[in-house]
């Protein structure tokens, strides 16, 4: 099977050639993040099984919208379910609304309305049935970030495969980590950049996860393996790959492919 995952950023510029990609792609399974209302009609015109469940209401440029957590697969989707994702922005520290409010009105950030989402499905491919996450995480901080994957991963079946993928917004550079103390965290996570990725793998361990994209950056700006695509222990990956464009977006779609 050949998994994808991309945020595609909600203000891309270039969904066009986003949508050429994703139609030309050989893929078994693409999850999406971030996507448009009007770039979620495009995707349902494609010959597969289609997820979309709300990932956040936002306003950008005095406009509201609703973007989407997008699952596509080739298989049959058995059963979804959304995840219920905390929405934290009025618990932020007076430092962190005073910063959102500064990138808001710079309007270089959406401002968060709530309404926030994953989502997982159960997909039977040719070897079984398989359950698929598709997750976006806070860009708060990291306590806040653990909370979400691990409320989503109360929604594992032991019984069967997991492949996780999205955005887990995790930071490991030292160029980006004062984020982590902006948006509420202590000033360790700025200073002890790696200590956030050291223990999350630790969960994904702790889960029967491997991420075989360690590592790698997906995400120029913050130099960070923003992007991921986990697969359960008893599935072989045979490759992994980041694509080097970004199509518009400010991520790297990313890619696994597992037998």
């Amino acid at each position: 099977m050949k998994i994808y995952s991309w945020n595609i950023l909600f203000r891309n510029k270039e969904l066009d050639r986003a949508f050429e990609f994703i139609r030309t792609t050989d893929f078994d399974i693409f999850c999406l993040q971030e996507v448009p209302a009007d770039f979620l009609t495009h995707l349902k015109t494609l010959p597969v099984a289609v997820v979309a469940i709300p990932e956040t209401d936002r306003v950008f440029k005095g406009k509201h919208s609703t973007q989407y957590v997008v699952l596509l697969s080739r298989y049959p989707i058995r059963t979804f379910e959304a995840i219920s994702l905390p929405y934290y922005d009025l618990d932020l520290p007076l430092r962190g609304k005073l910063f959102t409010w500064l990138m808001f009105a710079l309007r270089l950030w959406a401002k968060g309305l709530g309404n926030r989402h994953a989502a997982h499905a159960d997909i039977e491919t040719p070897t079984g049935i398989v359950r698929v996450f598709n997750l976006h995480l806070t860009l708060t901080q990291p306590a806040w970030r653990l909370e979400e994957f691990e409320r989503a991963m109360t929604e594992r079946d032991t019984t069967l495969p997991a492949i996780v993928c999205g955005d887990f917004n995790i930071l490991e550079s030292p160029k980006i980590t004062l984020l982590n103390w902006l948006l509420g965290g202590s000033i360790d996570d700025v200073f002890l950049w790696m200590r956030e990725r050291t223990h999350i793998e630790k969960r994904f361990v702790s889960h029967e996860l491997s991420n075989p994209l360690r590592g790698k950056n997906t995400h120029p700006l913050s130099r960070s393996q923003l992007d991921h695509i986990l697969v359960s222990h008893s599935l072989t990956v045979k490759d992994a790959q980041v694509i080097p464009d970004r199509i518009g977006s400010d991520h790297h779609p990313i890619r696994v492919e597992i037998e």
